[in-house]
């Protein structure tokens, strides 16, 4: 029993479990919405401040370039250790602002600790998604979906956790529950998240289905749960029943890790191992000596200087360097295509409470409105993640086009917003957030796909960055400027002027129509962009992506082969 134990708490399928409650607990970010309010009234800022706010919010949450440069130079555990400590140090502050424990800071500490505080989400990703990605790169797609899902579910997730332990009307509480939450899951996990020196074997990925069914089933029963709290009045029992329920489907995958860390267990004690294949002979594969050019040309490239070879890029799927894949033409279109596509669902996303407030929603409403957008941006990253990978290897099908007609779907969620009819804000969060969940998993596949996994920590989250970009210019320049603006004129007719330090707050459909027409426009034009990513990677995703990799791992399999063969007695 006790070799079982070590064996499960030491194998990859445990590390990837562990990945899983991380990631369930690292969409902080998304739940801004549920205690914006809260930040709003308390420090009487208005609606440009607040997106100010929010925008460094989002900054942290998605420029992850230091964590992946640290992730480059030492194991993950390091990287997790940071992000443990940052996000309670970042939420912890905000929280004792909000309460009044501490001197009511300047916009510039809030925004700081914003930062700090969703930042350490980029370290928790760092931490488990490049790990789990180097542990299956063969499964890549299949990781980046179920990984990255869990990241969209995680605010539905908390949000239960949230009215099991404090109850459904205390927002301060859900602050605090953000800052030591996340913290204490990583801190939990430290010593699980490392790469293993492993190959794939062929059921692979149908353990990855398994853990997809768990985590439909548990998206499922969220969206049921928050459809009855939204219509039915729930007690404090009511609440932590809930709260079990949800806690056991998130140790749920264990069950498919204990069967198959078994499974392996088992073949070893037969003296295989999913890795390795009694040889009877061995002929080396034809296509590995074809392979061996490649590798050659990598080593020349990484001999040479690296600033001379920025604009001489090896070709589409072998290793760049960092510089040669960003100063490449289609690094640049993804990250134009994000800044204007995920910036404009990030803007509806952070002002969803404003939104349903100047509609005329109740705060149990809007509070329904973040948890079906958490929910659904779980199923646009699963849904992307593992469609994406049947349509490109069955069919050939380039993760850009898809990539562009999520991009295409978003603008009926943002012109729902700017429509602003009775109830299509429920319809509108379902949309943005799939859509918004949609685009993570498939850019960050089609980055490790054109430009190798060498430096995927860096890159990985250096594609994150357009984002806040995109979100600066629609959410802070955009949206919150035409929101005051729209306030402003509301106190006017009324012949009142705004008094210092008290929020701005305003009503109807006219306060976000003209923004989300913009970012529309914006989307459209993304849309547009990464069409031409489409053009431009066709041909490469019509050969055989993978092929390197199923050549490293066939030859692997000979090379134990022949140990096997060479070690076992002669008869």
């Amino acid at each position: 029993m006790k070799t079982l134990i070590y064996h499960v708490l030491t194998g990859r399928w445990f590390m990837l479990f562990a990945s899983l409650l991380i990631m369930a607990a690292a969409g902080a970010a998304y739940m801004f919405g549920m205690y914006s309010n809260e930040v709003k009234t308390s420090l009487g800022y208005d609606q440009t401040t607040l997106n100010l706010f929010s925008f460094f919010k989002d900054v942290g949450a998605t420029v992850g370039i230091i964590s992946g440069l640290v992730n480059e130079i030492t194991p993950p555990w390091v990287v997790l250790s940071i992000g443990v400590i940052m996000n309670f140090f970042g939420y912890f502050m905000i929280f004792l602002a909000v309460t009044g424990r501490i001197a009511k800071p300047q916009v510039w500490q809030m925004c700081l600790y914003i930062c700090i505080g969703s930042n350490s989400q980029t370290f928790a990703n760092t931490g488990g998604t490049v790990t789990c990605v180097k542990n299956f790169p063969g499964s890549r797609g299949n990781v980046l979906g179920l990984l990255k899902g869990y990241v969209g579910l995680s605010g539905a997730i908390i949000a239960q956790l949230y009215h099991a332990f404090y109850g459904d009307h205390n927002p301060q509480a859900l602050i605090l529950l953000i800052a030591w939450l996340p913290a204490a899951v990583s801190f939990l996990f430290l010593p699980t998240i490392r790469i293993f020196n492993t190959v794939h074997h062929p059921n692979e990925n149908k353990v990855f289905y398994h853990l997809l069914y768990i985590s439909l089933v548990l998206a499922g029963f969220l969206m049921v749960l928050i459809i009855m709290q939204n219509k039915l009045r729930f007690t404090r029992p009511e609440y932590i029943a809930d709260g079990v329920v949800v806690f056991f489907f998130l140790l749920l995958p264990l069950v498919v890790v204990f069967r198959e860390e078994i499974n392996q267990l088992k073949a070893k004690t037969q003296g295989l191992t999913d890795s390795v294949k009694v040889v009877t002979e061995v002929i080396p594969p034809p296509n590995v000596v074809e392979q061996e050019v490649p590798s050659t040309t990598t080593s020349s490239h990484e001999k040479s200087s690296c600033f001379g070879n920025i604009l001489k890029p090896p070709k589409r799927g072998e290793d760049y360097t960092i510089l040669q894949a960003l100063f490449s033409i289609d690094m640049l279109i993804l990250f134009i295509a994000t800044t204007f596509g995920a910036g404009g669902a990030l803007t509806a996303i952070d002002n969803l409470g404003q939104i349903g407030r100047s509609l005329g929603y109740p705060r149990k409403s809007i509070t329904t409105c973040v948890s079906l957008l958490s929910i659904w941006n779980y199923l646009g990253r699963v849904v992307a993640g593992y469609a994406s990978e049947i349509f490109l290897t069955k069919y050939k099908l380039p993760r850009p086009y898809m990539l562009t007609l999520v991009l295409l779907l978003s603008c009926v969620g943002h012109i729902l917003i700017a429509i602003g009819a009775p109830n299509s804000l429920y319809l509108a969060s379902v949309i943005i957030g799939f859509c918004l969940g949609a685009q993570w998993p498939l850019m960050f596949a089609i980055i490790s796909e054109i430009f190798g996994l060498k430096y995927y920590s860096t890159l990985f989250n250096f594609g994150a960055v357009a984002s806040p970009v995109g979100s600066y210019i629609l959410n802070v320049k955009v949206a919150g400027v035409l929101y005051d603006k729209e306030a402003l004129k509301q106190l006017k007719a009324k012949g009142l002027t705004r008094e210092e330090g008290k929020d701005l707050t305003c009503v109807g459909v006219q306060c976000y129509k003209m923004a989300f027409i913009i970012i529309t426009a914006s989307t459209l034009f993304a849309c547009i962009v990464s069409f031409v990513l489409v053009v431009r990677t066709r041909k490469f995703y019509k050969g055989d992506i993978y092929r390197k990799f199923r050549v490293e791992h066939e030859t692997g399999e000979n090379e134990m082969g022949i140990t096997k063969t060479r070690n076992s007695p002669s008869g």
